[in-house]
């Protein structure tokens, strides 16, 4: 072929120096697309060889080779793939944004499956100018009678091309590196790139550094981990002359002869796995194969809680593992990794498109071919196929959760405390997974047991909906089909009625500093279940929002008849005169005109005082400091809002205060009310700086009334 030149033929205006420059975020992405080209191409050659098209060598290996020449600051990257005729070339290069990929695709749609070939627009080749001044290819194609072609570029719109002196089927990509970027060139960088860009390609990947001098010296008896052996160093055999005592010299006595030295020739490394755990059936996979994994992708030292293999086919192809780690909430962000591959390529890291926010906890792999990519591949067309393998995603998560849930009850709850927060983060963000998970959320409650939502409502033990099949009346004569019927709808008719009802349930933010409360649930044989964690508040709300009837508590919202003596409707009356009569007193001792106070006989005489602040209150005040925190004028709202004094009618402090009431000069009765006051206050939260040394001062004015 006559040496030619001529002027690249860009399709798009002015597209070179936005390719040289911005089609990647990171310039390191070169080698994925580089190597990428050199999959296809063997990928390409494979098919070809199946569809009898073209005959393979018996000793055909496909392979791709990377080697760095810091002498000489370049890059070469081998392939054995199809190769390129001169009139390939023309197309495929010459023209930028003619995808080969899209052109075999096309021309081959009926015979072949695409979703392995990776490439699809063309423009991966010239991410090399990104890093180098001038980019030589060496090809020569399968094709019979093909001529080797060479071809040159300086990063210009210039080329040249001539015939070449490549002698193998495949190609030659040569990078002269830009002084900016010879760090690429270094073996240990490359290494670097590649692993986090290929690990897990579909053809082998070997590294090597051309023209090394290197070697490695060991001794004969250690473990090789190569065959290369170019010499065998024998040690040199010494003598020592011993004096005996007269000083005369002795016999002479060999040493231990030193052990036989291998002098080793480095050679390339293999950089990938081209059998990923994710493409192999999960029927074949053991759990010390999930956890080796999990170490080396992640390198979490901590074993996984338990893993989901994803594995589908239809509507789209997709595979993965999804782990779910243990992680401590005090010391670790709560933050996963998701890496996104597009045919065992690595595309990125927690891609939100595809991966939901809330899954974003989990670590993992997704290996999705069909994805809808850009140009660079570094993100996602909008499209909504991905929404698609978005829910997909989600649904298999909850499938996993709520089969784990049914069938290992006891495994779930050991892991329940470490994925509850990633669970419930889910609810809130996802409404379809939170209607999958809703039975399948567990509470502990005050004893330490686990209980699904269900269980705390002990609603459904029976079936309104179950017939018998041999209903007799009480002389064991059968009864009218008609009449069981009537008796089935009646029952039904009366469970949907217990279900409308509000069902409370009890819970607990804090087990000591609701100590008091607790110990009053306990001793009247009531449950309540712990919420602890800052997402509670905000997942009651919904849960109370998507399932009617159903209605959350603290347990110092509100003293139930549970905890009161029986009163006749008398002492009830009187009761209530005397809260009036103390609620007066009371708010003027405290200053606080906004206290509600009520007089109680409650069973425990040794409770003198409760505060109990109404659930809706609570939650407002929770939701105006969560908006001054962000800086709104929270003013609108004041303290001491909704809350509650119960004073015990069986306690003497409170008998005192009653008997007492009267005396508007008696200073104990004001030290006493100020003092049942922050008794009960410390029972839902520490006082704050001033209010305890108020209270502190007022103990010790009372011990030594108390000692007059």
């Amino acid at each position: 072929m006559a040496e030619r030149h001529g002027s690249l033929s860009i399709n798009s205006e002015n597209i070179f120096p936005i390719i040289k420059k911005w089609l990647y975020s990171d310039h390191d992405i070169f080698y994925r697309e580089l190597i990428s080209n050199g999959c296809d191409a063997i990928t390409k050659r494979k098919k070809l060889d199946v569809m009898g098209e073209s005959h393979l060598p018996e000793d055909y290996k496909p392979q791709i080779q990377v080697i760095v020449n810091p002498e000489e600051k370049t890059l070469k990257f081998i392939d054995n793939g199809l190769g390129m005729t001169a009139d390939e070339v023309e197309e495929y290069i010459n023209q930028i944004a003619f995808s080969g990929a899209a052109d075999f695709i096309e021309k081959y749609k009926d015979k072949s499956d695409d979703n392995q070939i990776i490439g699809h627009f063309g423009l991966g080749f010239y991410s090399a100018f990104m890093v180098a001044d001038e980019v030589h290819i060496d090809t020569l194609s399968y094709k019979e009678g093909a001529a080797p072609v060479h071809w040159e570029c300086d990063g210009g719109t210039e080329f040249s091309m001539t015939d070449g002196t490549w002698d193998q089927v495949g190609t030659q990509i040569t990078l002269f590196l830009n002084e900016d970027c010879l760090q690429f060139c270094n073996e240990y960088k490359a290494e670097e790139v590649i692993q986090k860009y290929c690990s897990f390609m579909p053809v082998e990947i070997w590294l090597s550094r051309e023209n090394t001098p290197e070697t490695q010296t060991i001794n004969e008896d250690e473990k090789l981990d190569t065959d290369v052996v170019l010499e065998t160093i024998q040690p040199e055999k010494k003598e020592k002359k011993e004096e005996n005592k007269d000083g005369e010299e002795g016999e002479k006595e060999e040493e231990k002869p030193e052990p036989v030295r291998l002098k080793i020739k480095k050679r390339p490394v293999l950089m990938n796995d081209i059998h990923p755990l994710w493409t192999k059936n999960p029927s074949e996979c053991q759990k010390d194969d999930y956890i080796e994994f999990y170490r080396k992708v992640f390198h979490d030292y901590k074993e996984p809680l338990f893993w989901i293999h994803l594995n589908m086919d239809y509507p789209f192809n997709l595979k993965g593992i999804l782990y779910f780690p243990k992680i401590n909430m005090e010391y670790e962000s709560i933050e996963g990794v998701i890496k996104l591959y597009n045919n065992q390529v690595f595309i990125a890291d927690n891609i939100k498109e595809v991966i939901p926010e809330f899954l974003m906890l989990l670590k993992g792999v997704i290996d999705c071919p069909d994805l809808p990519l850009n140009v660079s591949r570094s993100a996602l067309q909008n499209d909504g196929f991905v929404k698609k393998i978005s829910d997909y995603i989600t649904k298999k998560v909850a499938d996993k959760l709520s089969g784990l849930c049914k069938t290992s009850r006891e495994e779930y709850e050991k892991y329940w405390d470490d994925i509850s927060p990633f669970v419930k983060y889910g609810c809130l963000k996802d409404d379809k997974f939170c209607q999958k998970m809703t039975d399948y959320i567990l509470f502990k409650d005050l004893d330490g047991n686990y209980k699904t939502l269900p269980d705390c409502l002990e609603v459904g033990k029976s079936d309104p909906d179950e017939k018998s099949e041999a209903a007799v009346d009480e002389n064991g004569e059968k009864v009218d089909a008609e009449v069981v019927e009537d008796k089935a709808e009646e029952a039904k008719a009366d469970h949907k009625e217990e279900e409308k009802k509000e069902k409370t349930i009890y819970y607990v933010t804090d087990l000591k500093q609701q100590s008091q409360y607790v110990n009053m649930f306990r001793q009247e044989g009531m449950s309540a279940v712990v919420l602890p964690d800052q997402i509670d508040q905000p997942f009651i709300n919904q849960l109370e929002m998507k399932n009617e009837g159903i209605r959350f508590r603290r347990i110092d919202a509100d003293i139930t008849d549970s905890f009161k003596t029986e009163t006749s409707e008398e002492d009830q009356k009187e009761l209530d005169a005397q809260s009036e009569a103390i609620q007066k007193l009371v708010r003027e001792a405290l200053g606080n005109d906004k206290l509600t106070v009520k007089v109680e006989k409650l069973k425990n005489d040794k409770v003198s005082s409760v505060l109990t602040i109404s659930e809706e209150t609570r939650r407002m005040q929770d939701m105006m400091r969560m908006y001054a925190a962000n800086g709104m004028d929270m003013g609108m709202f004041g303290g001491g809002e909704g809350e509650t004094l119960v004073l015990n009618a069986n306690h003497p402090l409170v008998k005192y205060v009653i008997e007492h009431k009267e005396e508007t000069d008696n200073a104990n009765e004001k030290l006493i009310c100020e003092q049942l006051y922050d008794l009960a206050k410390l029972q839902n939260g520490p006082l704050d700086a001033e209010a305890m040394t108020r209270f502190v001062t007022r103990s010790n004015e009372i011990m030594e009334v108390l000692t007059k």
